[in-house]
């Protein structure tokens, strides 16, 4: 099982990242572009899905395009959850008890990779 820890480590390797505080908790940036967040019970959110994230981590990322979230949750429906809130689209919400590191990992990665400039992303791919 992935940890917030674990999740702070992946982000702090990548570059031009930087965590924030906000009101719903952590929140990571690249370049001033949200990739990664802890969600937050918000009220816009559907109750049973607010009820999920009032109990447990749950942690949501950026993704390409809405298709790739569709496959996420889709492939691991009780990890993935089907829907939080309709801003920031395209993104998915996890539950962190349900990800191991290696996926956590690739999904903060990825979510980085759909925000992060073009030089930055090259760079990761040079030094990888």
């Amino acid at each position: 099982m992935a940890t917030l820890d674990d999740l702070r480590r992946t982000a702090a390797g990548l570059a031009g990242t930087e965590e924030r505080a906000t009101t719903g908790g952590a929140a990571w940036f690249v370049r001033s572009k949200l990739y990664g967040w802890e969600c937050h019970p918000w009220p816009s959110v559907p109750d049973d899905m607010r009820a999920i994230i009032a109990s447990e981590l749950v942690v949501g990322v950026k993704v390409a395009d809405p298709i790739d979230a569709l496959a996420l949750i889709e492939m691991e429906p009780d990890v993935f959850l089907r829907t939080t809130t309709p801003w920031g689209e395209p993104k998915v919400a996890f539950r962190m008890a349900g990800i191991d590191r290696e996926h956590l990992a690739e999904l903060v990665t990825e979510a980085w990779r759909v925000q992060a400039p073009k030089y930055l992303r090259r760079a990761l791919d040079d030094a990888g």
